[in-house]
């Protein structure tokens, strides 16, 4: 096998937007800065956008789209450049975990192995795709020739989440650049720096001006006018329920498409026929990989009442083990969560959770380094019930609620008891089971005796308020291609 190319470092203007192909300072010049949440320290300055700057940036990939040589190229050179993407994406693995780990606190070994390298994945995946994009010929009318395009969406504008930045962002820009669409990106204001990065390569990869644009700065106005820019057709989103609402109402004004992913409450049934060392592993993968601030994360610990004694006591020795560490040394797995007020809100609701009668086996407590740094210990509860806040509402932290249940029937029933329906998993030696169980749970990815694997080919959202929409699969090409039918007479 020929070993990946050595890392390299990646040289960016600080403090710039990418519009129309140029690096420049926000129109105003002002500038915000990002917090290391591991020393607490500033981790760099960056332009803040302005509604102007939005203006310029959705303008640019208008004229990009109507005008520019991205939709009008040949797939298979489309396909040649996010190629050549995909292997500027590895060979800069070190420095786009870096950037996850000074931003947001991802340890750079599980930046570099999981986000990076699926990042990579998935522009390989959809260069594949980007010449296989086919309309149909029906057998219709007589006398007629009917058949289908399918065409790009146009202008996409993605706005994406501070806990998975680079991947998300990949997530939608690799179907939607692979298809001909042009892009406007907005990154999380904690988290812009791996954005940058990414477009940096695709430019290096020959990705033409206007058809990639990137603006940094706090959400609020630069978003509405994101979503209200009439040169937008697509909004693709990551985030809060609240926020994806909020997107929703601004967007049909101009009837723009939408795909939303948005929060979960996800339910992991461990039953008692389960290798309850397995589930115990996948349980602590489901709740505190990347310190719990997962969309999918499974939060709800649904274990059969017959072993759930024997389950908390594996859970709790496993999460007891775990430690935490600065993000940028390659031995930490564990590090601290984004931002203060994420500590506060993980905090609030381990209160409410001893408050309302849930039983803390372990962890809930603020633990810095030195003083410094917004770690939060693994936290499990037992004796939770479906009544209780902390198995309710999405904590979005390192978190797990273990809920009891006596039989499949009512394991479906508790599992369906939320207003999200993004994920779940299942844990039993009986195939027949899982399988029901797998259909009975509504959820838009279901794991068995597994939890947290991803797929480029394998469609990902949400049923309920998790969202619509599906990404990642031939599913996303759908969410960036409009169908058309052409129907020409014979006679």
């Amino acid at each position: 096998m020929t070993p990946p190319p050595p890392s390299r470092p990646i040289e960016l203007p600080e403090g710039r937007l990418l519009i129309d192909g140029e690096w420049r300072p926000a129109t105003s010049g002002a500038t915000f800065t990002t917090t290391n949440p591991a020393t607490e320290a500033v981790s760099g300055t960056l332009a803040k956008a302005s509604v102007e700057d939005v203006d310029l940036a959705a303008k640019a990939a208008r004229r990009a789209f109507d005008e520019g040589p991205w939709p009008r190229m040949a797939p298979s050179e489309r396909a040649r450049i996010l190629w050549r993407a995909a292997a500027l994406i590895r060979e800069n693995a070190d420095a786009l975990a870096l950037c996850e780990a000074l931003d947001m606190g991802k340890p750079v070994s599980e930046g570099k192995a999981v986000d990076v390298s699926f990042t990579a994945d998935l522009f390989e995946y959809y260069a594949g795709w980007a010449t296989k994009v086919t309309g149909e010929t029906l057998p219709g009318l007589p006398g007629f020739f009917v058949h289908t395009l399918r065409e790009p969406v146009g202008v996409v504008a993605t706005i994406t989440p501070w806990n998975f930045p680079l991947l998300l962002l990949s997530w939608k820009l690799a179907p939607a650049l692979a298809v001909g669409c042009t892009c406007v990106v907005k990154p999380a204001s904690l988290t812009p720096h791996s954005a940058l990065k990414l477009a940096a390569l695709l430019q290096e990869a020959g990705v033409p001006p206007g058809a990639l644009n990137v603006i940094t700065g706090p959400g609020g106005s630069i978003g509405d006018a994101i979503v209200r820019h009439t040169a937008i057709d697509k909004i693709a989103f990551t985030g809060e329920v609240s926020t994806g609402q909020r997107i929703l109402r601004e967007a049909a004004a101009t009837m723009k498409r939408v795909t939303m992913e948005l929060g979960g409450k996800s339910p992991n049934i461990v039953f008692a026929d389960a290798d309850l060392d397995a589930a115990a592993k996948g349980a602590i993968a489901g709740i505190f990989y990347n310190k719990g601030e997962v969309c999918a994360a499974g939060s709800r610990i649904l274990v059969e009442e017959s072993v759930r004694a024997q389950f908390v006591e594996l859970l709790a020795a496993r999460a007891g083990k775990m430690r935490h560490g600065d993000p940028t040394d390659p031995a930490t797995r564990l590090g601290p969560q984004a931002s203060r007020s994420q500590v506060d809100k993980i905090l609030e609701y381990v209160k409410r959770g001893k408050a309302e009668g849930a039983t803390l086996v372990c962890g809930g407590a603020h633990v810095p380094i030195g003083g410094k740094g917004y770690f939060v210990q693994p936290t499990v509860f037992d004796g939770v019930t479906g009544a209780m806040t902390i198995a309710k509402e999405e904590i979005f932290g390192p978190v797990a609620a273990v809920i009891p249940f006596t039989g499949e029937e009512e394991a479906v029933r508790i599992a369906n008891a939320t207003e999200f329906g993004l994920a779940a998993g299942i844990w039993t030696r009986d195939i027949g089971k899982a399988h029901r169980v797998a259909r009975a749970v509504r959820a838009g990815t279901v794991w068995i005796n597994t939890y947290n694997v991803y797929d480029p080919a394998a469609p990902f959202g949400g049923y309920k308020q998790s969202g619509f929409g599906r990404e990642l699969g031939s599913a996303a090409i759908e969410s960036y291609t409009e169908l058309k039918s052409v129907i020409q007479s014979l006679r």
